[in-house]
């Protein structure tokens, strides 16, 4: 009855942007930490950006200073400002919510099924 839809992911050149979004819909009462993975592959999937519930951010290593991860909790949806793109950010990248769906419940995680984003010259 979750659902979660990212979406915004395209082909860029190097130094180009990108603004992904993660919209979830449903049977919502709260949603808490929001955050975006990443995965070639091949390889294994790693977290890149997260917000909570009162926006606060963090940022993986490799992405921090050009990544932007914001949040409008009236929409349910979580934003990622991709700037200054480069090849070794191509992947697809996926959502995660920490959703309850029940007033008082825990907070489950739900994935989106992810948007690629591909950087080429």
């Amino acid at each position: 009855q979750v659902q979660v839809v990212e979406s915004g992911g395209g082909l860029v050149q190097p130094g180009e942007s990108l603004r992904l979004s993660c919209a979830a819909s449903g049977s919502i009462v709260a949603i808490y930490t929001m955050a975006w993975f990443r995965q070639v592959p091949g390889q294994a999937r790693d977290s890149v950006a997260w917000i909570t519930n009162e926006g606060i951010e963090s940022y993986a290593d490799s992405v921090k200073g050009r990544f932007i991860v914001s949040r409008d909790n009236a929409k349910n949806t979580m934003y990622l400002q991709l700037n200054n793109l480069q090849p070794a950010d191509t992947a697809v990248y996926s959502c995660n919510a920490a959703i309850v769906t029940i007033p008082g419940g825990a907070a489950e995680g739900y994935w989106g099924q992810g948007t690629q984003v591909t950087v080429s010259s």
